[in-house]
């Protein structure tokens, strides 16, 4: 069962555009820098993301989107509470006191998967 894990961002206003491409290279770096300690391999099946381009003025300020797969809900889980390359990015950009995200949306789901768990 893949899990499908969806993180779109709005940045804080002034922010320049190096600083956001800076979050936005390092978030795509962790396909491959993220390694699982069981299997000392990377363990994201796929990670893509990029500029909202959305006609519909839905986005409530949020500019950028990031979409990865996980082979199971335990690997998406370790990535979450336990990958340290990924813990690390969280902490840098979106929890720190001067972090230039002002906004953050995540949801996760299964493909054709649509009761209450």
């Amino acid at each position: 069962m893949t899990v499908t894990h969806i993180v779109s961002f709005g940045f804080n206003r002034g922010t320049p555009p190096d600083a956001v491409k800076k979050l936005c290279d390092e978030l795509l770096a962790l396909k491959d820098n993220c390694i699982h300690t069981a299997t000392q391999k990377p363990y994201l099946l796929s990670l893509k993301g990029g500029r909202d381009m959305s006609i519909e003025g839905f986005q409530s300020g949020h500019t950028h989107v990031f979409v990865s797969e996980f082979a199971s809900e335990a690997e998406r889980n370790y990535y979450v509470r336990e990958d340290p390359v990924h813990r690390a990015f969280v902490q840098k950009y979106i929890l720190s006191s001067d972090s230039i995200v002002e906004k953050a949306f995540v949801v996760d789901f299964v493909a054709g998967q649509f009761e209450e768990r």
